[in-house]
């Protein structure tokens, strides 16, 4: 048996060399589990041939590098790259945001799964806690969905349409939570994935959001009928206790706050990602967080 040592906290630990656990490293490189797992094969094969019974986790992630080097270059500085995000003292962030239907919880979980995080928060969640808190009375939106928020607005729309007033109404009770949330993650070094439709590209507080490790996505289903039939998948399944019929009744009012998320993504020059194929959509993500998480690493190490 192999092991690995390593140090956390001061305090020395050895784990058994895992196929497994190396497979899904390799794999945030996007090369597919299948080679992931035959390289991984590979890794352990040479460390036996050369009677290696004990190696540092620094030792053995400097041997998966060289080895990926003879492999494919490609590979392997997005491996490096990926080394260099996990190793980092700062917690990573990520925020997802779109209308209703786009799919933001199920990139937010294929993600985490490729990047290995743990904490993943919907915003929905954030919202049914303050809805405990906050009571119908005092704040009528919070108790309403995001597409029909204006339904409960007391005052006419003096700035915008009533459905986008609704919504922005709707959103900024919320933000409360999704800050104190990016904050707590901040202060306890914790990595974390919000997702959800209430995350909106200038609504959180420029000073939470204006570092390298914290990175926001707005998706989008551009395709008007794509987007209807994610309502008709999603309701299908017998675990959604979600109407079909009222999406569709208010599926306008949900196009509606796309096109107000995608131009407030724009004004604030926020990554649009339509969301057409999960992979695809993953792996822009992925690369945009390793070019700007770690290009802004490498960046302060260098000044």
């Amino acid at each position: 048996m192999i092991w690995v040592s390593g140090n956390v906290d001061g305090k020395k630990y050895k784990e058994p060399f895992s196929k497994g656990i190396m497979s899904r490293s390799l794999n945030v490189a996007d090369i597919g589990i299948e080679r992931a797992h035959v390289i991984a094969s590979d890794i352990e094969a040479n460390l036996i041939k050369n009677n290696v019974t004990e190696i540092s986790s620094k030792e053995l992630a400097d041997t998966v590098l060289h080895h990926l080097e003879s492999v494919d270059s490609n590979i392997a500085v997005k491996y490096k790259n990926w080394r260099a995000l996990r190793t980092s003292q700062k917690p990573l962030i990520i925020l997802i945001g779109g209308a209703s239907g786009v799919g933001t919880s199920s990139m937010a979980f294929e993600l985490a799964n490729r990047l290995r995080l743990k904490n993943l928060i919907s915003t929905d969640m954030i919202r049914e806690v303050m809805r405990k808190i906050v009571s119908k009375e005092l704040s009528p939106v919070i108790h309403k969905s995001s597409f029909d928020a204006h339904e409960s607005i007391r005052t006419p729309s003096i700035r915008v349409d009533s459905v986008i007033e609704g919504f922005i109404s709707h959103v900024d009770v919320v933000n409360v939570g999704i800050e104190a949330i990016i904050e707590r993650s901040v202060k306890e070094g914790i990595s974390t994935i919000i997702e959800g439709v209430h995350v909106v590209p200038g609504f959180i507080r420029k000073d939470l959001i204006e570092d390298n490790n914290i990175i926001i996505f707005t998706l989008t289903v551009d395709d008007e009928e794509s987007h209807k039939q994610r309502f008709y998948s999603r309701c299908r399944q017998p675990w959604v206790k979600r109407s079909l019929e009222r999406y569709m009744d208010n599926f306008d009012t949900i196009r509606k706050t796309q096109k107000f998320l995608v131009e407030q993504a724009k004004i604030h020059d926020t990554r649009i990602i339509n969301n057409v194929d999960i992979n695809e959509t993953i792996d822009i993500m992925v690369s945009d967080i390793l070019e700007k998480f770690v290009g802004a690493e490498y960046v302060e190490q260098k000044s």
